[in-house]
């Protein structure tokens, strides 16, 4: 979400680091709620991974140059912009693979090739045609006026809150998956340009990559979501600083209002060990399922392909006395930075002396 703006701004960055090329700070990434965490934690009991769910992941990132590092304890990346290439290394196996941009794109290619293939042989298999989706999207900043110490820093806080409304126009189904960004941003770091710079760059290289393999007019059969795309870079331009805080929802509403923020309408506590859901969780879960039909799944791909639903049995109508949930948040996620350092260890960038490199395996 961070946009480095005009000439003049990157030939002061690119000044910048011309001085100082070096710059690591610790990130610490934590689901922290959501209907999903609680069922994610009844998975524990008989998986390990699970019961790993909801810990908070201490990583910590690393740019020298061209070169950027994303290290946790369990596996870690390396980005190189010289060689185009992409490290993924996997601390556990004790193995690493290595992908260039260019297999990227061969490989963003030969999905999208599977993806068409796929639409046309439905569309020759069913006698009606894909019902066309009208999509609108409100993107609001808000700048609240709060204000709090985090990591060391004065922080703004200020609030996004996106919704997609999606409406079948044969069906009338409607239905809106929202996300809400709760931030704390800093007005300055010294020496984050390092890693605003970077992303720009590596923005650049990506772009011609995802460019020529993903065709743009697949945006465009959804009615709306052109003139979404264009509301949702103005106002993301009034984020002013670096987020050194988000505590991020994502969720579904039946009403069209956005998810509140964490710092307006915190969620309960969750239970420390595996537990069975509680009736707000089943209750949060059944609305959750009705949007999602609605919206043909997570996705648009559903429209046009359901009938109108049918009357439902009397028997089926709500319990007395209880109110169906107007939105349901599935995850909850908290990202803080810290840990600010001109220091870089050259170790960051190199893989561990005997992980062994496999080959990616190749979609079919």
């Amino acid at each position: 979400m961070l946009i480095i703006k005009g000439a003049v701004v990157g030939l002061l960055v690119a000044a910048s680091a011309s001085l100082h090329a070096d710059f690591t700070y610790t990130e610490t990434t934590q689901i922290t709620g959501g209907s999903m965490l609680g069922i994610m934690k009844m998975a524990g009991a008989f998986s390990k991974e699970a019961r790993k769910v909801g810990e908070p992941i201490v990583s910590t990132v690393a740019v020298k140059g061209n070169r950027m590092a994303h290290i946790n304890p369990d596996r870690s990346e390396i980005i190189d912009l010289d060689a185009e290439t992409i490290t993924n290394i996997d601390t556990l196996k004790r193995q690493y693979t290595v992908v260039t941009f260019e297999q990227m794109k061969q490989q963003i290619e030969a999905a999208a090739a599977k993806m068409k293939a796929q639409q046309q042989k439905a569309e020759t298999t069913t006698p009606e045609k894909p019902a066309t989706t009208a999509v609108k999207f409100e993107v609001h900043v808000r700048n609240t006026g709060q204000t709090k110490d985090v990591s060391g820093l004065s922080t703004n806080e200020s609030i996004l809150t996106m919704n997609m409304d999606a409406t079948d126009k044969n069906s009338g189904q409607t239905g809106t998956m929202a996300i809400t960004n709760d931030m704390w941003l800093a007005p300055e770091i010294p020496g984050y340009e390092e890693v605003k710079e970077f992303y720009r760059k590596f923005a650049v290289k990506m772009g011609m990559v995802f460019n020529s393999a993903i065709n743009p007019a697949m945006l465009a059969q959804y009615q709306g979501a052109s003139k979404g795309m264009a509301e949702m870079t103005e106002e993301m331009s009034k984020l002013k600083g670096t987020p050194v805080l988000q505590v991020m929802r994502m969720g579904m509403t039946t009403d069209s209002k956005p998810l509140p923020a964490a710092s307006e309408a915190p969620l309960p506590p969750q239970p420390a060990g595996p537990a069975m859901p509680s009736a707000g969780d089943v209750a949060q879960q059944s609305a959750a399922s009705a949007i999602s039909s609605k919206l043909g799944g997570f996705g648009l791909g559903g429209f046009g392909k359901k009938k109108k639903a049918e009357p439902e049995p009397a028997d089926s109508a709500p319990a007395t006395g209880t109110t169906q949930p107007t939105s349901s948040v599935l995850m909850e996620t908290n990202t803080q930075m810290g840990g600010f350092s001109r220091t870089v260890n050259d170790a960051s960038f190199a893989v561990p002396a005997g992980f062994n490199q496999v080959q990616l395996k190749s979609e079919n």
